[in-house]
């Protein structure tokens, strides 16, 4: 007796098309691959958490992982996690980022906390900018708001204040200054820890010179880099762009440029437009896919 086969739907073999690019993106980079698109809210975290550990409960056929991300930041507790997550189950192997467009704000931060960050010409990095949450249920960008506040303090000390300017100051919750100061430390913090401990690991000479690094040149380095990341002076806004070239030429970041690679370039490219006109076509915020397991999340989970 014959099985009766039953007909894929339309979704079910967009899918099943995902998964096969997966794959073979997998055998290209040697490594595990994770497909983060979406805002960094609270709840992707959890999402990422047990779709890892299915993930290594079903093979450990690689000890790398590669994180395809795109992203328009989101919140540096959920960034923290995530990477604590990824590092706990790849604790003896490598952790890569591919940006094939952009990973801005904390996702900038996330990146940095990759051992190696792929871009191309088209992809960007951002400033860091975390977001918060206030109690009112609106997501605003921490720094900026710091810097306003901080720019009204300097003319409130010089005298040059202006009595709208005192009640705008005086609007500001002190308390709600003090966790977006929290939260701007807490990611340069992190990204200062997070380039030292894996970006700057293999780094032992330097380029011109070809002089020892020391943990001193590589702390200094990253601090460096965190200050010129939280420039909003530099640049201007929470969701400038920052090319692979300027991340290399200014900043002193090393970039691998994956296009370079025909292969490797073209197998994203594939995986990516179907992503993305999938996504469009269903409406969906936010994915996180691994071989084999397509999920869904909406913004603020909780």
């Amino acid at each position: 007796m014959n099985k009766t086969t039953v007909p894929l739907t339309a979704n079910e073999f967009i899918e099943q098309q995902l998964n096969a690019h997966l794959y073979e993106l997998e055998e290209a980079l040697n490594s595990d691959v994770l497909v983060f698109v979406g805002d960094l809210v609270g709840g992707v975290d959890d999402v990422i958490k047990n779709v890892i550990e299915q993930k290594r409960q079903d093979s450990k056929k690689y000890d790398k992982l590669t994180v395809i991300l795109t992203t328009s930041g989101g919140f540096i507790e959920v960034v923290h996690r995530i990477v604590d997550t990824l590092r706990f189950h790849y604790k003896d192997g490598v952790i890569d980022f591919i940006i094939p467009n952009y990973a801005f704000s904390a996702g900038t931060v996330l990146a940095m906390s990759g051992d190696a960050i792929f871009m191309n010409y088209y992809s960007r990095l951002g400033p860091i900018d975390p977001q918060y949450e206030t109690p009112e249920g609106r997501t605003v960008p921490a720094l900026g708001y710091l810097i306003q506040y901080e720019r009204l303090l300097e003319k409130a000390k010089d005298g040059s204040i202006t009595l709208p300017e005192v009640q705008l100051m005086l609007s500001f919750d002190q308390a709600e200054l003090y966790k977006y100061e929290q939260a701007r430390e807490l990611s340069i913090s992190l990204l200062k820890d997070w380039l030292v401990k894996y970006k700057f690991k293999n780094w032992t000479k330097t380029k011109t010179r070809g002089k020892t690094v020391t943990s001193a040149m590589k702390k200094k380095r990253a601090a460096e880099i965190a200050k010129q990341l939280n420039d909003t002076d530099k640049w201007h806004t929470h969701g400038y762009g920052i090319s692979m070239e300027v991340l290399s030429k200014d900043l002193k970041v090393e970039i691998d440029d994956f296009s370079t690679n025909q292969k490797l370039n073209d197998k994203i490219k594939e995986y990516t437009t179907l992503l993305d006109d999938y996504m469009s076509k269903m409406s969906q915020v936010g994915i996180v896919h691994v071989f084999r397991n397509y999920q869904v999340f909406h913004e603020h989970s909780h």
